[in-house]
């Protein structure tokens, strides 16, 4: 017998293009599942396709901030036995050099489409009982903060706090609803030249175990929230930081 074995049950990936949201996709088809994942570039959520293990799995490219797209995209999927919100936008930003725009964005795909994705879900009602409802939120927000952070830390907090809400909404159908806490994961956006190499080495240091997390370990995390084996775990977030926050 496998706990954690995803068998039997249908998931939907968001942001599964790349980063944590590819390498969920790719560990829950291992594990047996049949995975739907969507993203906004089309070619690169083919590649994550082509990466997947099994049969029956579908892609479906959409602009979840879009709100046509979005509602098309829960009209096209069967019923589910797990959401992965992982579809986010990290953006360091000093506040007084913000614009309305920088707000609205980071707001609207961090913790606006997550909430509408849930809810659109439930009144099409889309979910299987006993479904798992994930989002992956951040040790920023809800654990700690730093300069740059405010609009960030304030949506992966919306986040969490609208997870804890969805959880009691829930219970009694058997649904669960929990958060992933990560602290900074080693994706292509670190990368990206937003943040020099000099400094992310210096941040790496602050963590205890001298690194960043990798996107598969956060992917395990995932697949131990869908599994039968946390059927009693509902309302939590799962605190994956490299000792980060014990400091």
């Amino acid at each position: 017998m496998n706990p954690f074995s995803l068998v039997g049950k249908t998931v939907l990936v968001t942001g599964a293009s790349s980063g944590i949201g590819r390498a969920t996709s790719v560990i829950c088809s291992q594990m047996g599942a049949i995975v739907i994942i969507t993203g906004r570039n089309e070619v690169r959520l083919s590649e994550t396709y082509e990466m997947m293990e099994g049969n029956d799995h579908i892609q479906i490219a959409a602009d979840l901030t879009n709100y046509e797209q979005l509602s098309k995209l829960i009209e096209r999927i069967p019923k589910l036995d797990g959401i992965v919100n992982i579809a986010g936008i990290a953006n360091p930003l000093v506040l007084q050099l913000t614009e309305t725009s920088d707000v609205n964005e980071i707001m609207q795909i961090n913790a606006i489409v997550p909430i509408h994705l849930t809810r659109l879900v439930l009144q099409q009602k889309k979910l299987n009982k006993g479904a798992s409802l994930i989002y992956i939120s951040s040790i920023n927000g809800n654990n700690c903060a730093y300069i740059g952070s405010s609009i960030y830390a304030a949506s992966k907090s919306a986040l969490t706090g609208f997870m804890k809400g969805v959880a009691l909404e829930l219970s009694s159908r058997g649904i669960r609803a929990n958060c992933i806490n990560p602290g900074m994961i080693d994706t292509d956006l670190l990368s990206s030249g937003s943040i020099g190499q000099e400094e992310l080495e210096k941040d790496r240091l602050k963590y205890p175990l001298k690194r960043y997390g990798k996107p598969d370990e956060v992917a395990y995390a995932v697949v131990y929230l869908l599994s039968d084996a946390t059927q009693w775990i509902t309302g939590s977030s799962l605190l994956i930081d490299g000792g980060y926050t014990l400091q």
